[in-house]
């Protein structure tokens, strides 16, 4: 069964996503919304990550090093500076939790499928959690672009 591949992969992301979440926080404690919303949702990445555990348990997982190359995503290394670093920064995240919310919608096809209802309900909590993720960082390169693009220099 190939849920294995993307049950991997899917905590992979979680934890690359939480960690860039943090690396963002750290980078621009200047702007404390940033700061300290990003804290919380890095840590919204490890409470999905601990309540896709028991699935994990039942189903296993396949290592990253067993998955395709491509489907791996790269985490923030380091932050940028400045008004369109910031802005770079929060694209750059709402790339990875686009990876993230997709992933999650792959999964929740395969537990249709199977119809494991803990698993539908672990996809429907985390999911929604991921979209709040995604609407947030898209308000906030809103609000950051005029400054970043126009204003500064």
């Amino acid at each position: 069964m190939n849920l294995t591949i993307y049950l991997g992969l899917l905590r992979q992301a979680e934890e690359t996503l939480g960690s860039s979440f943090r690396q963002v926080a750290d980078g621009h404690g200047e702007e404390p919304d940033v700061h300290f919303l990003c804290l919380t949702l890095a840590g919204q990445c490890d409470g999905h990550r601990r309540l896709l555990q028991p699935v994990v348990e039942r189903y296993g997982e396949e290592e990253s090093g067993n998955e395709p190359e491509r489907l791996h995503a790269e985490g923030l290394a380091e932050t940028r500076s400045g008004p369109v670093g910031l802005l770079r920064d929060l694209q750059d995240l709402y790339l990875l939790a686009s990876f993230v919310d997709i992933t999650w919608t792959m999964v929740k096809q395969a537990a249709s499928a199977l119809r494991d209802e803990e698993l539908l309900e672990v996809v429907a909590q985390c999911g929604k959690e991921t979209s709040r993720q995604l609407k947030w960082l898209q308000t906030r390169m809103k609000q950051a672009a005029p400054q970043a693009l126009v204003a500064a220099r």
